[in-house]
């Protein structure tokens, strides 16, 4: 059964984190659903314009094996809504994925989500979330993937594609991008 991936977009999303990961995941097989957090369009922090998407009010939990959160400014519109609070809770509780890349890991550190495990996020943002920072590009730590920046979307990507799908076919599919 394909694995299926919903990733949250709040106005000021950052682009390439979104894009570039959005299109790792889908290289490596997965279903990913784009959800703005409020209607059917959103705009990232440097213009790009995602229509049509579909509204994070019909967000079935069930549906998903993983959650994404791009960084850029739009990570204080997810982090202040409440039902996106929920469905984190609620995928950690379940042993499904949370990934969280540049400012979001922050989200699941204010939350305690972070505490004893090893993460990273945009290293300016790194507060004690009571875990371990790494300064890398992407970090695995049971069902919770962070990664560092903007630059990191690739490997950010690669890292949920593994944990989802597993490492042979992130292999195959690292080659088919000259990934190095």
């Amino acid at each position: 059964m394909t694995k299926k991936v919903c990733m949250l977009l709040a106005d000021g999303f950052e682009d390439i984190e979104a894009a570039g990961t959005f299109a790792i995941l889908r290289r490596c097989g997965l279903i990913v659903d784009l959800y703005a957090l409020s209607g059917k369009n959103t705009t990232g922090k440097f213009g790009l314009v995602c229509a049509g998407l579909r509204d994070f009010d019909s967000l079935q939990v069930d549906a998903y094996d993983a959650v994404v959160l791009p960084g850029g400014p739009g990570y204080n519109t997810l982090e202040k809504n409440e039902k996106v609070q929920q469905l984190i809770h609620n995928y950690l509780q379940n042993d499904k994925v949370v990934a969280a890349i540049c400012a979001s890991p922050t989200i699941l550190g204010k939350k305690g989500y972070l505490k004893g495990k090893n993460y990273t996020c945009f290293t300016a943002m790194n507060e004690d979330f009571g875990g371990h920072f790494l300064d890398q590009y992407a970090v695995t730590d049971g069902n919770i993937i962070t990664g560092q920046s903007a630059a990191a979307a690739i490997d950010f990507g690669f890292a949920i594609a593994e944990k989802l799908v597993g490492k042979e076919i992130v292999e195959k599919t690292k080659k088919t991008v000259y990934y190095k």
